[in-house]
């Protein structure tokens, strides 16, 4: 990880501002119906942090908070609606949706929960029935 690095990024209308140091622990997709309907698309792309990685820099007063489920507490611009990024205590990670991040360069490398897909990707990366087990996942890959 290069601690150097900074990243900033927005929500839609740009209300929220977000900062973020260093490169992430992973990126990749979700395939789960959770991510899907959240994001409102056949798959969600990821970017995994640790949580002292991210700053909010401008418009903390504009974030709204839902939590479906403990693992998840999703984080959203009041103002626009524009999703910013998902804090996952269990995991002690917060994912920031690559789209939000300027000018970054989206590089997956695994796909989970595959086998809830509903857009399969023949990309060579490695699909994961659910997620890796030091998550609390099975750890079985599937066929692409």
């Amino acid at each position: 990880m290069n601690q150097d690095k900074l990243y900033q990024g927005s929500c839609f209308c740009g209300a929220v501002r977000i900062r973020l140091t260093s490169d992430p622990v992973v990126m990749g997709y979700c395939h789960c119906e959770s991510c899907r309907h959240w994001s409102a698309g056949p798959v969600n792309a990821f970017t995994l942090w640790k949580p002292e990685s991210l700053q909010v820099v401008e418009g903390d007063d504009h974030i709204g908070s839902f939590n479906k489920t403990p693992q998840s507490i999703r984080k959203w611009c009041k103002s626009c609606g524009g999703h910013l990024f998902t804090e996952h205590p269990e995991w002690g990670l917060v994912d920031v949706y690559a789209a939000v991040i300027d000018d970054f360069a989206f590089q997956p490398s695994v796909h989970v929960h595959y086998q809830e897909t509903v857009l399969p990707i023949r990309d060579g990366l490695p699909k994961m029935q659910d997620v890796p087990a030091e998550m609390g996942g099975s750890g079985v890959t599937l066929n692409e």
